[in-house]
């Protein structure tokens, strides 16, 4: 604890032991010298600044306090000055507990001894005037000496108690705040339970579905071929209505390729390795397939030196790059966007790891889609099937790692996924010797 006279603990404005308070100094103004004004005035005033303390202590965090104790041991000394013929010998002494509570309740042990020392030292300031009238006998200093032990006595009890109360309120405030991150870390872990089971009911009926479909389409494309083939020559509408076909059948068959990827089993074969270099493979793929948009998009690379080793399945996690990399193009089609990639060390709740950015200035996702956004189906293209980020969902899943969508409020223009790759532990080991 610090010997500061820093607050440490608020009160509240006005409460009913603040009413009981002026009760009982009521009573203390009605007994005898019941014609002292002055008397019943200074404990008016004490009872004022009781009321008071609250609101002066929220009002004034750093010195309300201050402000509080010194001005209970102010009217405490005015009190006794008033209730006894030399003020030392006032029957009314016990008021110095109060300022000496108060500062109990209020600072630290240290700050606690201190204000009492102040107390002590107001109610011993009668002392020289009594010894110019009365001598004061060896009984009495120990009975002076006995009072303000009392003093102290009365401080470090309660201040004892305050502390004590402090520590246990900061330990149930750790222990609600442990409890939160349990469950909010629970409902996450439900929801992603929940997820996998959706995902895998959709990946058996992706898998027969897409089984089904690849047949006739193997059929339609030949037959389209055939067409083209036979009537080339005679009938040159025909042909390009084989033509259409047998796009059309690419196109499907595209999306039938797609659903299989995603109704198929994972199978993660991880290998630590540099997480950049499959970065810059990932960039170096999309700068080729879509050369005329990567001219026209800025492209932002910040790659920590010396990251840790992360075990990686190269082509998967090139993948999942990709995906997310052609998405933030597709945003900034037709603009001159910016597209920034990051890579740096992290730390989650219980690994360390490397932490990829990926952001765009694209116009964003949709705040009604923002929580869905990794589910099957689900896109804000207008000819996508909304596979795409669900497949890259899984693959970092496969990777023990996390992926998740910036906050608006984190990123006020466009899109922003963070994915989280634990380290290898082989690299952990190497670090920790």
């Amino acid at each position: 604890m610090s010997a500061s006279f820093t607050t440490e603990h608020k009160r509240p404005a006005l409460n009913w032991m603040d009413f009981l308070w002026l009760i009982l100094l009521v009573g203390l103004a009605v007994l005898p010298p019941v014609r002292e004004y002055h008397k019943q005035l200074t404990l008016l005033a004490i009872g004022v600044v009781q009321v008071s303390e609250g609101w002066l202590v929220a009002r004034f965090p750093r010195r309300g306090a201050w402000y509080s104790v010194a001005l209970k041991i102010a009217l405490a000394t005015l009190l006794i000055d008033h209730t006894g013929e030399t003020g030392i010998n006032s029957s009314y002494y016990p008021i110095f507990y109060v300022p000496v509570v108060t500062a109990a309740e209020y600072f630290s042990p240290w700050g606690t001894l201190l204000w009492t020392v102040v107390a002590s030292a107001a109610y011993c300031s009668y002392l020289y005037p009594a010894l110019q009238e009365f001598e004061i006998t060896p009984e009495g200093y120990g009975l002076l000496a006995i009072r303000i032990l009392f003093f102290f006595l009365a401080a470090m009890v309660v201040n004892r108690f305050v502390v004590e109360n402090r520590r246990q309120i900061k330990r149930y405030q750790e222990l609600a705040e442990t409890l939160a991150e349990t469950n909010r870390r629970l409902e996450q872990a439900q929801e992603e339970a929940r997820r996998s089971e959706r995902l895998a009911a959709l990946g058996q009926m992706s898998a027969g579905l897409a089984h089904e479909i690849r047949n006739p389409l193997g059929v339609i494309k030949g037959s389209a071929e055939i067409l083209h083939q036979k009537l080339a020559d005679s009938n040159p509408l025909a042909t390009e209505l084989a033509d259409y076909i047998s796009s059309e059948t690419n196109r499907l068959s595209a999306l039938v390729s797609r659903f299989l990827d995603f109704a198929r089993p994972l199978h993660v074969d991880l290998v630590p390795q540099e997480i950049t270099a499959v970065l810059e493979r990932a960039l170096q793929f999309v700068s080729l397939a879509r050369k005329d948009e990567y001219s026209r998009v800025h492209v932002e690379k910040h790659f920590d030196p010396n990251l840790p080793l992360v075990p990686l399945d190269e082509g998967l996690c090139e993948q999942a790059f990709v995906n997310l990399i052609q998405n933030a193009f597709d945003a900034m089609a037709n603009t001159e966007g910016s597209l920034r990639v990051t890579a740096a060390t992290a730390r989650s709740a219980e690994h360390e790891g490397v932490e990829v950015r990926i952001e765009d200035t694209g116009p964003g996702i949709p705040e009604e889609l923002r929580e869905q956004i990794f589910n099957p189906f689900v896109t804000t293209k207008k000819t996508g099937v909304g596979l795409g980020l669900s497949i890259v969902s899984r693959i970092v899943d496969g990777h023990h790692g996390t992926i998740r969508l910036e906050s608006a409020e984190q990123n006020r223009h466009g899109a922003a996924f963070v994915l989280f790759f634990p380290v290898a532990a082989e690299a952990v080991a190497e670090a920790a010797s």
